[in-house]
This record gives structure tokens, C-alpha cells and sequence, in this order.
């Protein structure tokens, strides 16, 4: 069978992310593109020297996305080496996982002393964000198996985690406790200051105008769910009702519970492929 052609890919970390990188990959005249929110590959099923491979580079790279050519059996190129593996570009990204995983867990406390459930279903975005980065660092060296492994088991934990607080929610529903608002609108605005400040750390270490871009696409997306939550808080304080909070986590925890299912879905994909293709080895020997 013949061996696909493989990019790693920079810049996608949820599903409507990868849906973008599809589409770019057709319009670019290659059909059936897999691409892995997983691993953060995407697999071509042509001979490496088709003539499109240069069209599907610059429509990906128009909508925001980094491609790296991967040589599967054999380690890194330099250009894959220099943008992954840079200490300033490492450092970036530990920089992110701190920020997303800390207030994440800021956030998670926040949510049960203002007993509001869409803090706590903003939580796990960060929560969410930071494992994924977390494991796009550590997972830079290893075989393609283990990162899918590895996303595997993320996912799983993740979706149990969303599972959680839509159970939570709907128990809320019914229990009807009250919600300090205030609270919840301060952690909601400091939640989209550290959104900001993650974007401001990544745009350096970004390769071109069209990934500086897609930083700041990520970042809008998650400020949208910000001002939903600021939003929602105040609609509480005018109201005094928590339905709002109710209505804003359910909202937050689905979109949530569904880039949860792709990454599981990647991964099992991913770790099915590995029998049938040699998706080989990047530096180290895990």
C-alpha cells in the first residue's frame, strides 16, 4: 500500500479548526483529508510528488494554518525542527498551559462559591486548552501512536469531566440555587483577560500574517464564550434568576463535550491507521 503524505499541523486545537483545514485541503482538488485534532496531522492519501501537494500548502496556509511535511521512518526536517522544537517557542507554549490550566482550576473554584455553572463550564475550556497544548509539548518527540494514545486518554478524561458539569447543570435546574452574580462577571472578565494574554504570548512565535491571525481567531472564539458568561451574570443581577447561568453552561459544556468527541474519535482513528501505515518517528524514542 502506498504511504500517505503527511503534515504536522500547526494552529489547530479544536474541531471547527480542523473542518477549515478540510475544506482548504478540497478546494485544493484532494479529496477525503484526514485531518487528526489528536495527533495534529494531517494525512493525504497521494503520491508525495503529486503536483496539488503545493496547492493544498498554500490553501491551508491562507486559512490560518502552519504545515510542516512530514518524512515518516526518518526524524524531523530542520524547518520542522526550528518551529517546533525553538526554546523560545517551548517556552511559549509552557507559558499557555500555565495560564489556561491555573485559571482553569481559578475558574472551576470560583464557579462552586458563586454557584454559577457556566464558570464552571468555562473551566473546562481552559482546562481543555491547557491539557491539549500540555501534550502537544511533551508528545513533540514521540511516535505518532503514542501521541494518539495519549489523546485518547485526554479525551476520555475530558468528556467525563463535561459529562460532570451537564449533570450538574441539570440538577440545577431543578435545586434553583442562587448565583452571585458579581462574582461570577469579575472571574467571567479576568477569564477573557487571560484569553488575551495567552494570544499575546503565542503571536510572536507565530510563523507568517495568516497564523498571527489564527491566534487571534482562537482567542475571539474563546472571548465570545467570555462575554457570554459576563453577559449572562448580568442578566442575573437584573433578574435575580439563574436561569441565564444555567442556559450559558449548558451552551458552553456541548460545544465543550463535542471537541471532547472529536479528539477521542481522532485518536481511535489515528491508532486503527497506525496498523495499516507507517506513521513513523519524529525525534526520541518513545
Amino acid at each position: 500500500m502506498a504511504q500517505p503524505v503527511q503534515y504536522r499541523v500547526t494552529g489547530m486545537d479544536c474541531a471547527a479548526c480542523a473542518a477549515k483545514i478540510e475544506n482548504a485541503v478540497r478546494a485544493a482538488g484532494i479529496e477525503n483529508p484526514l485531518v487528526s485534532t489528536a495527533s495534529q496531522v494531517l494525512t493525504l492519501d497521494v503520491a508525495p510528488g503529486d503536483e496539488r501537494l503545493e496547492s493544498v500548502e498554500r490553501s491551508v496556509s491562507d486559512a490560518g494554518y502552519h504545515l510542516d511535511r512530514m518524512r515518516p521512518g526518518a526524524a524531523e526536517t530542520a524547518q520542522e525542527t526550528s518551529h517546533h522544537l525553538t526554546a523560545g517557542y517551548r517556552r511559549a507554549l509552557w507559558i499557555v498551559v500555565a495560564l489556561n490550566l491555573g485559571y482553569g482550576v481559578i475558574e472551576m473554584i470560583g464557579g462552586f462559591v458563586a454557584g454559577s455553572q457556566a464558570l464552571k463550564a468555562d473551566a473546562l475550556d481552559f482546562i481543555g486548552d491547557g491539557l491539549i497544548t500540555c501534550l502537544g509539548v511533551l508528545a513533540i518527540g514521540w511516535r505518532l501512536l503514542w501521541r494518539a494514545r495519549s489523546a485518547l486518554l485526554q479525551g476520555v478524561f475530558l468528556g467525563a469531566l463535561g459529562i460532570g458539569v451537564v449533570g450538574n447543570t441539570i440538577w440545577r435546574v431543578f435545586a434553583q440555587h442562587p448565583v452571585q452574580a458579581e462574582l461570577m462577571g469579575v472571574l467571567a472578565l479576568v477569564a477573557l483577560a487571560v484569553n488575551v494574554a495567552a494570544a499575546m504570548v503565542l503571536v510572536p512565535h507565530r510563523a507568517g500574517d495568516a497564523n498571527v491571525r489564527a491566534v487571534w481567531l482562537f482567542s475571539r472564539n474563546d472571548a465570545i464564550g467570555n462575554a457570554a458568561v459576563v453577559g449572562a451574570a448580568g442578566v442575573v443581577a437584573l433578574t435575580g434568576q439563574s436561569w441565564p447561568d444555567l442556559g450559558v453552561a449548558f451552551a458552553i459544556a456541548a460545544l465543550f463535550l463535542q471537541s471532547s468527541w472529536v479528539i477521542v474519535r481522532d485518536a481511535r482513528r489515528d491508532i486503527a491507521g497506525s496498523r495499516n501505515w507507517p506513521l513513523g518517528r519524529v525525534n526520541g524514542s518513545r
